[in-house]
């Protein structure tokens, strides 16, 4: 029998930090970009947030009662969980469909999976990828009293449908006064909250610099007709979910890597990805797509970067 026990990488740092500890400070975090959603938005925004946050509750609490399960909505998952599925569609998206969403993150990607710490894909990026491909024209649908129907990173990709709209303004999109998502507009209201979980050691900063920084990268190199344009690579971050998607769901605890280098690993791939689907793909966004298939490397990514035991010899080659 070997002297040497092999360890994996966790559970075996202990904390005094909880669930509902950590749950609680995201979704402290996450009042900046809410705030202004509803700010930017008006009152359907806040109803959306309310009712969303509400249906993850109620379902997931009716799912553990239904099959005889221990309620644990008291550690707040299920409270992210409906935030940021809320920040996560437009205004105008009807509320029988966003709560159809609801179910959806809470009973086919977490739940049927074992609940929370069994899920293979982070649920509220999951819901808004069902909402997508399910109801694409409500999906899509940005126009409100003060925005036209084109975001920011519509604009950018061109197409004759809104050849003729001004180019945003970088300020604009920094500030979030721009068409969009309830809570993706404001760069500057998502930056803070992520500072937030950094400052509180919530999250790593490996994941979402390398994010970022390998897709700015990757605009300033491959963007078509913009190539070394700064400008439109400050744009290009500064659209769309990649921050919120940068600091609020690539760093989900449950489908990101545990290991340090694996987390690098997995920020370059999503700043890869993000932007081969954004410069190269149909649609202008391609975060949560991105997000999803790299969550479903982080296996791959963790058997590769596990750290060896301490003590342990590498193998032997075998005699040819």
């Amino acid at each position: 029998m070997s002297e040497l026990f092999s360890v994996s990488t966790s559970p075996h740092v202990r904390s005094r930090q909880t669930t509902s500890a950590i749950m609680l400070d995201v979704l402290i975090a996450l009042i900046p970009a809410s705030a202004f959603g509803v700010y930017n938005f008006g009152l359907g925004a806040l109803v959306r947030i309310i009712i969303s946050i509400a249906a993850c509750v109620a379902i997931e609490a009716a799912y553990e009662y239904l099959m005889h399960q221990e309620v644990t909505v008291r550690d707040l998952s299920a409270a992210v969980t409906g935030l940021l599925i809320a920040l996560n569609v437009p205004v105008s998206l009807p509320i029988g469909m966003l709560i159809i969403g609801d179910a959806f993150a809470i009973v086919i990607v977490k739940m049927l999976f074992g609940g929370l710490g069994q899920n293979f894909m982070n649920p509220a990026l999951g819901a808004r990828c069902f909402l997508f491909i399910s109801f694409a024209k409500w999906m899509t649908d940005f126009a409100t009293d003060a925005y036209t129907g084109a975001t920011p990173l519509a604009i950018l990709k061109g197409g004759e449908e809104v050849a003729e709209l001004a180019q945003p303004e970088l300020m604009d999109m920094f500030l979030g006064t721009t068409a969009g998502t309830i809570g993706e507009t404001s760069a500057i209201a998502i930056l803070i909250g992520g500072i937030y979980l950094l400052v509180r050691k919530v999250i790593s900063p490996r994941i979402p610099v390398s994010y970022i920084a390998t897709f700015a990268a990757f605009i300033l190199v491959f963007a078509p007709g913009h190539q070394f344009d700064f400008m439109y690579m400050l744009k290009e971050i500064c659209g769309g979910g990649l921050m919120l998607g940068a600091f609020f769901m690539a760093t989900d605890y449950v489908t990101s890597p545990i290991t340090p280098n694996g987390k690098i690993i997995f920020g370059i791939a999503l700043g890869l990805l993000t932007g081969l689907f954004r410069m190269f793909g149909a649609n202008a966004e391609g975060v949560s797509f991105a997000i999803i298939f790299c969550n479903l490397l982080v296996p791959l990514i963790e058997k590769i970067t596990v750290p060896k035991s301490f003590g342990k010899k590498k193998p032997e080659k075998e005699a040819k």
